[in-house]
């Protein structure tokens, strides 16, 4: 398969200039374009010649993706369905803040693996892992479409992302170079369904990422009612890791925690994981239940503010994440999911199309 333009870095591209026999300022050239530009096209790349930009366009993925649909979701908040080269679909946010700044949300894989019972992402089955360079095309569309570069990035979309620790931690060597894209590490955050190995792998980075747990629970027995086997790890097991994660990166974790009635949220479990979070030098990062159309619930305002309650009373750091984009089609994966459902549906068309033309 073809290698994503994207993902080269800075020396790369001189020595694949070098190898095809065009000029060192060229490398530097279509460097200037990806890194500082964020252009990932090279018919947009006007100062190249016309020969190399075709031999980019035939040589390379680039780009391999585009942008299908961008579907507003509510707080000003965008969702971006993505077409692969394959004709895969993801999902990416652009998520504003009242200061100016922008966060990109982004995925990691095509569907999940995990299946946590209540998230769309993996409901139509995991696919596969994204490269590094459909990584950092998803970065460099969201970019296109923002009119700049973002201010911070979440891997919190589809996918489990330290499951494609190989294709995510170049990803993430690129964004953070110097020759690259120059993104401070303090800016990106990598959430995981706490995948152990994986979050071991991450801490032997020590760089300053930041890591967010999607515990959901303070105990296993719970936990089991969220989380299917078999990449459920057991919860002390999770914690341990996140604190080698601190220790080796210097960086507090954040455990996310979806609030589901009558499931996680009695005030009893509030206090359960504010202990555990105030033990392991975490904060606590609630999220009150987007609808999936499954068969978990939100609580109600009183039952999510006592829950809050429950955990600040032990001492431990809690937020209650602002709600944004609970417009349609809102909870990761739902997009990517009607879009299947869509193509599903055009394709039974073009089935029954002959018959039904045949019987007329």
């Amino acid at each position: 398969m073809k290698e994503f333009l994207a993902s080269l870095s800075a020396s790369e591209l001189d020595s694949r200039c070098a190898a095809s026999g065009f000029p060192k300022f060229r490398a530097a050239q279509i460097g200037q374009w990806l890194f500082e530009k964020l252009v990932p096209d090279p018919e947009q790349m006007l100062n190249l010649p016309k020969d190399l930009r075709r031999r980019l366009k035939e040589e390379f993925f680039a780009p391999s993706m585009k942008i299908a649909e961008a579907l507003p979701a509510g707080d000003n908040v965008t969702k971006l369905l993505l077409e692969l080269h394959d004709n895969e679909h993801i999902e990416m946010a652009v998520i504003p803040a009242g200061d100016g700044r922008v966060t990109f949300c982004l995925s990691t894989q095509v569907g999940c693996p995990v299946g946590c019972r209540f998230c769309a992402s993996g409901r139509n089955g995991f696919r596969r892992n994204l490269a590094c360079g459909e990584i950092l095309e998803e970065f460099l569309l969201g970019c296109g479409f923002l009119g700049r570069r973002c201010d911070n990035i979440v891997f919190m979309g589809i996918g489990e992302g330290l499951l494609n620790c190989g294709e995510l931690f170049p990803a993430l060597e690129r964004l953070t170079d110097q020759e690259g894209f120059r993104f401070a590490p303090r800016r990106i955050t990598v959430s995981t369904s706490g995948y152990v190995p994986g979050m071991l792998k991450f801490a032997e980075l020590e760089k300053e990422f930041v890591l967010a747990v999607s515990l959901h629970a303070p105990d296993d027995a719970t936990r089991a009612k969220i989380i299917p086997d078999p990449l459920r790890f057991p919860v002390a097991e999770i914690l341990r890791a996140a604190d080698t994660f601190r220790e080796r990166s210097g960086r507090l974790v954040t455990l996310e925690y979806t609030l589901l009635a009558g499931i996680n949220d009695a005030p009893e479990q509030g206090e359960a994981l504010g202990r555990l979070a105030f033990a392991h030098h975490a904060k606590v990062n609630l999220i009150p239940y987007n609808a999936t159309g499954g068969e978990f619930r939100r609580p109600a305002k009183e039952r999510i503010a006592a829950f809050a309650r429950a955990v600040a009373g032990t001492g431990a750091v809690v937020t209650c994440r602002v709600e944004r984009g609970s417009g349609r089609n809102a909870a990761c994966g739902q997009l990517r999911i009607d879009a299947e459902r869509r193509g599903a549906d055009a394709g039974e068309r073009s089935l029954n199309t002959p018959n039904e033309e045949k019987s007329k």
